[in-house]
């Protein structure tokens, strides 16, 4: 499974990904991270940055809601009622990273 992050330089939520990543979910041996720093609008679009940090896995942003355009923008994460951070919890993260993986192949 490819993981990929994308990011805008200034926006804080890259290391709080990074931390929840290391915390398990991205010590998977078959995942592969990839960082990314993206620049500008039309590199943001070409992309799918959907506001700083967005994880692709395996080219899709899970997390986008349908229809999101792109944005050179910080980004907030809805992980609870009530709770915006700047990252996806790392219970939504296993979520994620499990459905993806397929039945049988979660990180446990």
């Amino acid at each position: 499974m490819k993981l990929t992050v994308l990011m805008v330089d200034g926006c804080p939520g890259a290391p709080l990904l990074e931390q929840r990543l290391a915390g398990g979910p991205g010590r998977r041996t078959d995942v592969e991270i990839t960082w990314n720093v993206i620049a500008d609008a039309s590199e943001a679009a070409r992309a799918g940055l959907h506001g700083s940090p967005t994880m692709l896995v395996d080219g899709v942003d899970p997390f986008a809601a349908p229809g999101q355009p792109p944005s050179l923008s910080c980004r907030l994460y809805d992980n609870a009622p009530g709770l915006l951070e700047r990252a996806p919890s790392v219970t939504r993260l296993r979520q994620v990273l499990g459905a993806a993986a397929g039945p049988g192949r979660g990180d446990g």
